[in-house]
């Protein structure tokens, strides 16, 4: 199995789910995380190396760094080995912006000053302004948490672009979750049931309104750098699906939702994603964002063995709470769970 990973966890893709598989992975196994000395590298500046709890020039490599972080490979290869995989997970702008927009309304200006998401689509230039702080969740978000330099025609796009693959060597589909995660496992030599993980950091079904095909094509134009970033990494990803087999990948998505079914019945009140408010347990409740996006988590069911309590447990613990426990483990020391 591969244990040096490094994961761009981007922001509104489902990057939360693929960190609880990591925390899981690592914890289990005593991995080394890379962590931040809070929730996040110093974002939105470019990472360093020096971002990393307990890091010193020339002392050993980290296994694992997961959490979110503005990429800068070369500072990254400071903190973990030279046989690291790389991935992340990308979304189309025209469902992410929509997310960003309930999830950032309170810190990105751009979005604060537009009475709704229609009237920013109707002249996103009379409430954005390049370079305000807090408007990088605004436009083009992905290929900002890439890191990715400034791009005015297509040649620089193609680029950026061909210069990112080099050192992702898989970049994950939040369209497609399920057939990423089957592409992962197999990627580093995972165990099917290691794969097997809630959905983490999601939103009611009716919460907020979501968006018209217009608007979608609407986003996709205002987010045009992020739109080249998913249509060429899409393209990507199902080469890779074509070179996996497409009868393989339907039957190893049937048996990991299978998997998922069968954990969130044993393990969950409910069998599913509950609001904060209906959760009792704060090491459960997920982190709230100011402003109008309510966050689902999960709660246990009651009656679970010990060990089988744990073991939910984990699978269950939003991010913040999770990277507490870490924290724990490798420093003896711990953060309060609130955001950065």
């Amino acid at each position: 199995p591969r244990t040096h990973l490094v994961f761009l966890k981007t922001h509104k893709t489902g990057g939360s789910s693929v960190v609880n598989l990591l925390h899981r992975f690592g914890e289990a196994r005593g991995l080394r995380f890379a962590l931040p000395h809070r929730y996040q590298f110093g974002y939105p500046s470019p990472f360093r190396a020096e971002r990393v709890k307990g890091y010193r020039p020339g002392g050993p490599p980290f296994d694992i760094i997961c959490h979110h972080m503005r990429f800068n490979l070369t500072e990254v290869q400071k903190v973990m080995p030279n046989d690291s995989f790389y991935f992340s997970i990308v979304r189309d702008p025209g469902t992410l912006g929509e997310s960003a927009f309930a999830y950032y309304r309170a810190v990105a200006p751009a979005f604060r000053r537009a009475p709704s998401l229609a009237a920013f689509l109707a002249a996103p230039g009379r409430f954005y302004e390049a370079g305000a702080r807090g408007n990088h969740y605004a436009r083009n978000l992905q290929w900002f948490d890439f890191g990715l330099p400034a791009a005015e025609d297509g040649v620089a796009v193609e680029a950026a672009l061909a210069g990112l693959e080099r050192v992702f060597a898989l970049v994950l589909l939040a369209e497609h979750f399920d057939e990423s995660l089957v592409l992962l496992r197999e990627a580093l030599c995972w165990p099917e049931e290691a794969v097997a993980a809630f959905a983490h950091n999601g939103r009611p079904a009716g919460d907020g309104p979501r968006v018209s095909p217009a608007q979608a094509a609407r986003l996709r134009a205002w987010n045009s750098l992020d739109w080249a970033l998913y249509t060429h990494l899409n393209r990507s990803f199902w080469r890779r699906a074509e070179a996996f087999g497409a009868a393989r990948l339907r039957e190893e998505v049937a048996r990991l939702r299978q998997r998922r079914t069968a954990l969130a019945h044993h393990c969950l009140q409910g069998g599913g994603p509950l609001p904060a408010r209906a959760i009792p347990d704060g090491r459960l409740r997920p982190f709230q964002p100011p402003g109008r996006a309510q966050i689902l988590g999960y709660a246990l069911r009651a009656g679970l063995p010990p060990t089988e309590r744990e073991r939910c447990a984990r699978l269950a613990t939003p991010e913040l709470q999770y990277k507490d426990i870490l924290d724990r483990r490798q420093f003896g020391g711990g953060n309060a769970s609130v955001p950065p």
